[in-house]
């Protein structure tokens, strides 16, 4: 029996056996299976062997990182030995979705939608942010703005709202768009549809209140039926019910029209129908839902008060971990497009004491803890934490040790109470924690920033207070436990968590360290080394995915490409290319092993976007280009580009030190 076999018998052994696995795929880096049962996983036993760098569930998926190369061994004796259906991944993830309760394929559906719209709303959110600095009074004057004290700066101001509006008075298209793909409709209809929503014929939907009141609401009349004609501009949830009627219309009438007049009349029905229905029934009742909802929540924020706010910043984390944040996504995006009424979010400033309370811990924990590569995950990944990505700091290191979690949901509640005394909300999205200081509404700026130092300190504190107790295992000496399969966290919008994903990971990795067999010999600096992309160098703790921030697949760093021309960065021999483009391993003739993942679950765009070059097998030579990735098309289908670069068979204890070009192993 060879290593593969021995190992695909203990991970299968681990899981409850040949029954208790109903699918079975991988990636480049993991194992991805569709388990009947859960709870019958020997969590204990999957950690402890040899071949396992982490496990974590995830949208009904459970999945094993066991490192390029391996996965692709493993994973064929592993289907062997199960006897078990081997899907795509994009089947798994169906079959995961099944597996699911309503309520985690509701927060999954809602995630799918709003993610890859999150980069415009953060964009818009950011500008309106900077607006704010500019206008709003008794910031840095007394009584006056920065505009009435400097009005030549008047335009500049305006042209910045105008900017920073367009992502929210047009949010319907966005969110059609993206509503009407995930529901198996055609996402251009979807766009259509949210254009007839805010038409500019159309009464704008801001000034509809005072319309009403007025009664001069303008209507159609429409077979007798009178039609008021009011646009739907910075709404979300007659967007989201309309986009399902349409895309259920359209593959309703793909499968009863012929072929030869299915190009003209499915979506010509399916857009009148859904449209129609946009403005008699439909928008109106979910307009008012919507603003129902609205209504109710500030009506509870206002009404719990500090109290409400400090059990929601206590328990903010972990449901973030349960991956129910995303069902936030859409209440925040209607009380930001709703700012008359609401006077900001709420939301966003509790998500944000949260994240500074999680880098307090982990910077408590860094000094703690006497694991040496545990310090160096934590200085990183608390920085990353304060500048709101949270995602290496709560599960490389604040879940594994466990008390400092349990300090920063202290220090959350607390600030989130103090903050909310003071009305804190923001008039914008952006980066939870320090960033995030600009969307901020400008008369509760300082009060937002005192909430950050308290959130901050009684982490920090508190982590330090706890590591004298038992809950510290460093106290006994113990090594650190490995968490294992924690719970479900999907990539999460920036201005909330680490995650910007609807399938991102959602668990500490929790594995040991191990060295890898014939690791190379070398220190110091990669002579010949070139970068694999053109882009932005970022430290392997800025990439929102556990598996690789947390060191789990090896040391590295990250690309923020700004081209899509992947190079060999030395040369040698091309290992592993896997069948979809995405990622690539080398071999260099030094015995260096490295791994070019480029972007985040762009596995499961099924090779679309990504044109390799070379073949695996193949001699490369530094500089020589190896694949080329169409960014402009990646881009809207995935997470983030962010590219980790890994070596993947260094010596325990090593670690990659990049300054511009130049590589050093230390």
């Amino acid at each position: 029996m060879n290593e593969y076999t021995q190992a695909a018998g203990d991970i299968l052994a681990a899981l409850g056996g040949r029954d208790n696995v109903r699918a079975a795929t991988h990636c480049a880096t993991r194992l991805r299976l569709v388990l009947n049962d859960e709870s019958r996983v020997d969590q204990a036993a999957l950690d402890a062997l040899p071949v396992t760098k982490g496990t974590f569930s995830n949208a009904g998926q459970y999945q094993i990182v066991l490192g390029t190369g391996t996965v692709n061994r493993v994973y064929d004796e592993f289907v062997r030995l199960a006897g078990v259906q081997e899907v795509s991944k994009e089947e798994a993830g169906a079959l995961g979705a099944e597996a699911g309760n309503p309520v985690q394929r509701l927060v999954k559906l809602l995630s799918d939608i709003f993610v890859p719209i999150i980069p415009a709303i953060v964009a818009g959110g950011l500008l309106m942010g900077l607006n704010n600095l500019l206008v709003a009074p008794d910031l840095f004057f007394k009584g006056r703005s920065l505009i009435d004290a400097y009005p030549q700066y008047a335009d500049l101001a305006a042209i910045i709202n105008m900017f920073a509006n367009a992502p929210f008075v047009f949010l319907p298209v966005l969110i059609g768009f993206s509503a009407t793909r995930i529901f198996g409709g055609n996402p251009y209809l979807g766009a259509a549809l949210a254009m007839i929503m805010v038409h500019p014929d159309l009464l704008n939907a801001y000034g509809y209140g005072a319309a009403k009141l007025e009664g001069t609401v303008p209507t159609w009349n429409l077979l007798g039926l009178s039609v008021e004609k009011v646009g739907y501009q910075g709404t979300v949830l007659p967007v989201l019910v309309l986009s399902w009627i349409l895309a259920t219309l359209e593959k309703f009438f793909r499968r009863i029209v012929p072929a030869a007049l299915d190009l003209i009349l499915t979506p010509l029905l399916a857009l009148f129908i859904t449209g129609v229905l946009t403005f008699t029934l439909v928008g109106p009742l979910t307009r008012s839902l919507g603003d129902g909802l609205t209504a109710f929540l500030t009506w509870l924020y206002d009404t719990a008060g500090p109290l409400g706010a400090g059990l929601f910043g206590l328990f903010y984390a972990p449901i973030v971990i349960t991956g129910m944040h995303h069902s936030f996504i859409a209440i925040e995006t209607q009380l930001l497009a709703d700012m008359a009424r609401t006077a900001g979010s709420f939301i966003f400033p509790i998500a944000a004491m949260s994240n500074m309370a999680q880098g307090g811990a982990t910077f408590g924990a860094m000094l703690a803890t006497r694991d040496q590569k545990l310090k160096g995950v934590a200085s990183a990944a608390g920085v990353s934490a304060v500048l709101g990505i949270t995602e290496p700091a709560m599960f490389g290191v604040n879940l594994k040790l466990r008390y400092p979690f349990y300090a920063a949901m202290l220090g959350a509640g607390l600030a989130s109470a103090f903050i909310t005394v003071f009305g804190t909300k923001a008039v914008a999205l952006g980066a939870a924690g320090i960033p995030g200081i600009i969307s901020i509404r400008a008369d509760t700026i300082p009060y937002y920033i005192m909430g950050m130092v308290i959130s901050f300190g009684v982490a920090f504190v508190g982590t330090l207070a706890l590591a004298r107790s038992g809950l510290n295992p460093d106290r006994a000496a113990a090594p650190l436990p490995a968490t294992g399969a924690q719970a479900a966290l999907a990539e999460a919008p920036l201005g909330h968590s680490a995650a910007l994903n609807p399938s991102t990971l959602d668990q500490s990795v929790g594995a040991p360290a191990r060295a890898v067999a014939e690791p190379p010999a070398q220190t110091g600096r990669l002579d010949g080394w070139v970068m694999p992309l053109s882009g932005t160098v970022l430290p392997l703790s800025a990439v929102p995915d556990p598996v690789f921030s947390s060191g789990a697949m090896g040391p590295g760093f990250a690309i923020e490409p700004s081209s899509g021309e992947v190079r060999a960065p030395l040369s040698g021999t091309v290992q592993t290319l896997f069948p979809t483009g995405h990622a690539i391993g080398l071999k260099t003739d030094s015995g260096l092993e490295v791994l070019i993942h480029v972007g985040l679950d762009t596995v499961n765009l099924q090779g679309r976007g990504f044109t390799p070059l070379v073949a695996q097998g193949d001699r490369v030579e530094a500089g020589q280009p190896l694949l080329r990735a169409d960014l402009d098309t990646i881009r809207p289908q995935v997470p983030s580009l962010i590219t980790p670069v890994i070596l993947t068979n260094l010596d325990e204890g090593q670690r990659v030190e990049v300054s511009g070009d130049q590589v050093t192993l230390l």
